[in-house]
């Protein structure tokens, strides 16, 4: 994280701390600051990050359109999440590293596919992904459901998603798995319950599908990552384009765009069901603000509640590294 460099100035020599870091893809920035002895280095740490956020927060105000939903003080503690996300996960151990992934994607896929009616409880799920134990007089599609979204799920961290077609269909392909669902997009219509909305006619849904990806590809740079999220997500849904599961990979799709950007995933519970549909009934009216509100929410909710409180923990017990071991 910190590096020190000497520097000759006017024929004296002096120590300076160095910390590198990316405010984009394509856009890093160093920072240095004089110091009197290299251990002074080890005291600069939050100093660093705290310039960090200051120049996150400074790009994406720059970068991303203000409105009354995505605020300049809203942006600002989004940046301050993404960069504190990344350092919670830069500090810890490998084994902690893999053991908050794992707790996320069980609970990841308990939520996802309880929303849409899977009857597993978070027990069952942990016994069918930790001890490949189907529970008694469950159905085995929910259980290949389970299965199926760990591994979707272990894919989409690893990056190895994208917003294409390619990779949706793909999506989908692994997470009806072995469940009697076809795969690739509808050759029936479908119909929504609780949303007074028509989904695109089968014939209709690859043309939709690749203007959505178009409007995705023509705005990811514009939009806030948040706020793109939230509106290809609306989009999606309505579209509706696969003969079932469509839920399940819109909220993947939603991961995979914060992930892409750097951002914490999130988690809809399915306590909030009634809250996250009425969300997207709002955006089938033209009215995308509910969800927006919804999922930056949603996006809040998991940092401080799963991610900051399980590194808090840690702290607790004092078994947290500041260096991930390698």
């Amino acid at each position: 994280m910190v590096s020190l460099k000497k520097k000759i100035i006017n024929g004296r020599e002096y120590l300076y701390a160095e910390h590198s870091f990316r405010v984009s893809p394509d856009k890093s920035v160093k920072i240095s600051k004089l110091i009197k002895k290299p251990e002074d280095a080890n005291k600069l740490k939050e100093f660093f990050i705290s310039k960090e956020k200051e120049y996150c927060i400074k790009l994406a105000l720059s970068k991303y359109k203000h409105n009354s939903i995505f605020t300049e003080e809203l942006i600002k503690t989004v940046e301050e999440i993404k960069v504190e996300y990344k350092y919670l996960i830069k500090k810890s151990t490998k084994k902690q590293f893999s053991d908050i992934l794992d707790r996320f994607t069980i609970n990841f896929t308990y939520e996802t596919n309880a929303i849409e009616g899977n009857s597993l409880t978070l027990k069952d799920v942990t016994l069918v992904l930790h001890e490949n134990i189907v529970p008694k007089g469950k159905d085995l599609r929910e259980v290949y459901e389970t299965k199926n979204t760990r591994k979707a799920a272990d894919l989409l961290f690893a990056k190895k998603f994208k917003i294409n077609e390619q990779s949706i269909i793909r999506l989908h392909k692994i997470l009806v798995n072995d469940t009697g669902v076809s795969s690739g997009y509808k050759k029936l219509p479908n119909y929504l319950l609780m949303r007074n909305v028509k989904t695109t006619p089968p014939e209709k849904v690859k043309s939709e599908m690749d203007s959505l990806i178009k409007w995705y590809a023509s705005n990811k740079k514009k939009l806030h990552p948040l706020k793109l999220a939230a509106d290809f997500h609306g989009r999606f849904e309505k579209i509706h384009p696969f003969e079932d599961g469509n839920g399940r990979v819109g909220r993947a799709l939603v991961n995979i765009i914060l992930l892409e950007n750097g951002y914490s995933p999130l988690i809809i519970r399915k306590t909030e069901r009634l809250a996250y549909f009425n969300a997207l009934g709002a955006f089938d009216n033209g009215y995308s603000g509910k969800l927006e509100h919804f999922l930056i929410k949603k996006f809040k909710d998991t940092f401080r509640k799963f991610f900051k409180v399980y590194f808090e923990y840690l702290k607790m017990t004092n078994k947290v590294n500041f260096r991930r071991s390698k």
